[in-house]
C-alpha cells in the first residue's frame, strides 16, 4: 500500500488547496493511506474533520510522519524543511517551476529523492485530463478580464438607455493560448468588443469562433512546438509586431497580455511608448508577469499607473477563484495518480519509460533526468 501525504504550498498567499476532501476519498478508495497536513483546507473553509470523514488521517507535524510516507502531494515545490527531511524513496509531486528554480533542482538531485513536475505534463490526448497548466490557465484568462473590468472606468457592454447609448468597451487580447481564449470568451460574455492577436495563424479559427476579430500581422515564419506552445520570435519580428500592435493598443480600453514561451522569459510586447498612446483610464493586465512580463513597467503583484493607464501585474491570477482552481487541480492530480495505479500490487508505478513520466520527472535516483532542463 502506498502512503501519501498532502502538504500545503509554501506560498502563504496562495489560498488554493492541492487536494479537496472528495478527491482525497478517491485515493483512499484506490487503496492508498492518505495523510493530510492539519489546516490544509482552512483557506477555503474546509476543516480537518472534512478530510477525516473521507478516510484521511490528519498530522500537525508533516515532517515527523515522512518515514511512513512514499509520496508527497503539493501545489508547488517542496519547502526547504520538507526537502531536507526527504529520503531517497520519497516522491514529491507538484508544479515545480523548475526553469526558475535551478538551484533547488540541484539540491533535490543531491538529496536523491524523486520529483515529478505537474507543470511539465505533456500536451497529449492521454494527458489532457492531468494538464495542470491548461486548467489553471483557463482561470487566469477569466480572472484577468474580471480584474480589468474592476479597474476600468467604463462599462464592458453596450447599453441603450433613455440618457443615450453607451458604447461597449474595446478589449485587445495578446496571445490565443488557453488563457487568451478564455479571456476572449469572458470579455465577449460581458458584452465587450474584442480584438485578438497571436503569431500562430492556426488559432485564427478558434478566435473567430468566440466572436472576436483576429488581427493578422505578417511576420514571416512563425509557428508552435510539438506540444502546442508558441515558438519564440526573433528580435526583428518582435519589433514589427510592436509597431503593428501599437495602433490597436491606442484604440483599446483594455489590453490583456498572455504571451509566454515555454521554458523561456516572456517576450516584451507592450513598450512604454505604446502605453503613452493609450486612452486615459485604460487598463493593461500583464498575464505573463510571473515569467518576466509582457509589459514594460509592470510589477509583480503590483498595480501602477503610467500616463493615466493602470498596469496590473498580479501573479497567479487563478488564486482569485481559489475554490474552482483547487477543484481543477484536485481533479488533475487524481487523474494523474490514477493513471499510474497498479491494482494487483496496490501501489503506484512511475515507469521512467512512460511518455508522461519522461516529460514530467525532474530528478530521480540522484540525477536530473528531465530533458527539458539544461542544468548539468
Amino acid at each position: 500500500m502506498n502512503k501519501v501525504l498532502v502538504f500545503k504550498s509554501q506560498d502563504d498567499k496562495d489560498p488554493r488547496v492541492p487536494l479537496l476532501p472528495e478527491e482525497a476519498r478517491k485515493l483512499c478508495q484506490l487503496g492508498c493511506k492518505v495523510w493530510v497536513a492539519a489546516g490544509l483546507g482552512s483557506s477555503l473553509g474546509i476543516s480537518n474533520e472534512d478530510y477525516e470523514a473521507e478516510g484521511c488521517d490528519i498530522t500537525s507535524a508533516p515532517t515527523e510522519v515522512l518515514d511512513e510516507i512514499d509520496i508527497v502531494l503539493s501545489l508547488g515545490p517542496p519547502s526547504p524543511d520538507m526537502a531536507a527531511a526527504y529520503k531517497a524513496h520519497h516522491v514529491h509531486i507538484g508544479s515545480l517551476n523548475a526553469f526558475q528554480n535551478g538551484d533547488q533542482v540541484r539540491e533535490w538531485q543531491d538529496r536523491g529523492f524523486t520529483t515529478i513536475a505537474l507543470d511539465f505534463i505533456p500536451r497529449t490526448t492521454i494527458a489532457q485530463k492531468m494538464d495542470v497548466l491548461s486548467s489553471q490557465a483557463n482561470l487566469v484568462g477569466y480572472s484577468a478580464v474580471i480584474v480589468a473590468c474592476y479597474n476600468l472606468n467604463k462599462l464592458a457592454p453596450m447599453m441603450m438607455t433613455p440618457s443615450g447609448t453607451i458604447q461597449p468597451a474595446r478589449f485587445f487580447i495578446l496571445g490565443a493560448g488557453v488563457a487568451g481564449l478564455q479571456a476572449i470568451a469572458t470579455a465577449r460574455r460581458l458584452g465587450a468588443r474584442v480584438d485578438a492577436y497571436d503569431p500562430r495563424p492556426d488559432v485564427e479559427e478558434q478566435v473567430k469562433s468566440l466572436g472576436a476579430r483576429f488581427i493578422q500581422i505578417k511576420l514571416g515564419e512563425t509557428g508552435q512546438t510539438k506540444d502546442g506552445y508558441a515558438k519564440a520570435l526573433k528580435s526583428d519580428q518582435i519589433r514589427e509586431q510592436q509597431i503593428a500592435m501599437a495602433e490597436y493598443c491606442a484604440s483599446s480600453d483594455v489590453v490583456i497580455t498572455t504571451a509566454q514561451v515555454f521554458g523561456k522569459k516572456a517576450p516584451k510586447l507592450i513598450t512604454r511608448e505604446m502605453i503613452e498612446r493609450m486612452p486615459h483610464g485604460s487598463v493593461i493586465v500583464d498575464g505573463a508577469v510571473e515569467s518576466g512580463g509582457n509589459v514594460e513597467g509592470s510589477i509583480a503583484d503590483g498595480l501602477v499607473k503610467v500616463h493615466g493607464v493602470t498596469i496590473i501585474g498580479y501573479r497567479n491570477l487563478a488564486c482569485r477563484v481559489a475554490h474552482d482552481a483547487s477543484q481543477m487541480h484536485s481533479n488533475n492530480l487524481v487523474n494523474f495518480l490514477s493513471h499510474f495505479w497498479v491494482p494487483d500490487s496496490q501501489a503506484f508505478a512511475f515507469n521512467p519509460a512512460d511518455e508522461i513520466i519522461q516529460a514530467s520527472m525532474v530528478t530521480h535516483q540522484g540525477n536530473i533526468v528531465s530533458h527539458r532542463l539544461n542544468l548539468h
